[in-house]
């Protein structure tokens, strides 16, 4: 499969050509596949949307242990070592008191054998020191603007918080790594997560230390994962949070029986 820009490209050509047009030297730039406005962007363009990063970082293995390097030591040296999509673009800043960790994933076209391959965004990992309550991230965090609505797909466990938003995108399949992809649809998601564990029953006050951008398929999730998922109420909806002011009915403590004996 060629890259989303070849395809525009030959298609924008075949335009001109057809027109009688003098075919010039240009460049088309990638669009963001949903509403976050990161996934999808090549590096380039996430550059010249947020600036160079401060750093980039690698991961060392499955568990989240990473190496961080300065920008210009990854340029010189590193990225010559570690393939360069395996290297993660981070950014800090700081807001409400808050340090906002920033860190962009990279796909690359597999079919792209070139020297420089294009690497387009797959997943963006924020992470938030310290831990801050699911109420706060949306202030926190400009580009995540969850669902309101009570019905909209969310599911738990009992380490993270999984939402979806909006319509499904048949071009982000290009930054999936499931092997069924292009039989499923793929929404916008966002997951947050606590490394100390969330409470049952959840609260708008539980803290979360990081939350992750990606796109995910709600199918999947209700066909092949609904043991790992538990379905519940988007937590972001005016519902949840009238539900967790309305107090439960208390329940009167069951008696142990006594038994009945024969006069």
């Amino acid at each position: 499969m060629l890259q989303r820009n070849q395809l525009q490209r030959l298609a924008f050509k075949g335009l001109c050509a057809a027109a009688g047009l003098l075919l010039l030297p240009f460049s088309i730039p990638a669009a963001p596949y949903f509403e976050d406005g990161f996934l999808g962007l090549t590096q380039k363009e996430l550059h010249d949307k947020m600036g160079m990063p401060q750093a980039v970082r690698d991961r060392k293995s499955a568990l989240r242990v990473f190496t961080y390097y300065a920008i210009t030591d990854w340029d010189k040296y590193f990225r010559k070592l570690v393939s360069p999509e395996n290297g993660e673009d981070v950014y800090t800043f700081k807001r409400d008191g808050i340090e906002v960790r920033y860190s962009f994933s990279y796909a690359v076209d597999p079919n792209d054998q070139s020297e420089n391959r294009t690497l387009y965004v797959r997943l963006v990992d924020i992470e938030f020191s310290p831990a801050v309550p699911i109420s706060q991230v949306p202030a926190l965090v400009p580009e995540f603007k969850p669902p309101t609505d009570a019905a909209s797909p969310a599911f738990r466990s009992n380490i993270w918080v999984l939402l979806f938003k909006g319509p499904a995108s048949p071009q982000a399949r290009f930054i999936v790594k499931e092997a069924t992809k292009d039989s499923l649809d793929w929404t916008l998601a966002y997951q947050l997560f606590s490394l100390q564990g969330l409470p049952d029953p959840l609260t708008i006050k539980s803290s979360v230390d990081r939350m992750e951008i990606s796109t995910q398929s709600v199918d999947l999730v209700k066909r092949r994962q609904k043991h790992t998922h538990e379905a519940m109420m988007n937590p972001y909806s005016p519902e949840f949070s009238q539900q967790q002011t309305t107090p439960r009915p208390s329940q009167a403590a069951k008696k142990v029986p006594v038994p009945k004996y024969a006069d």
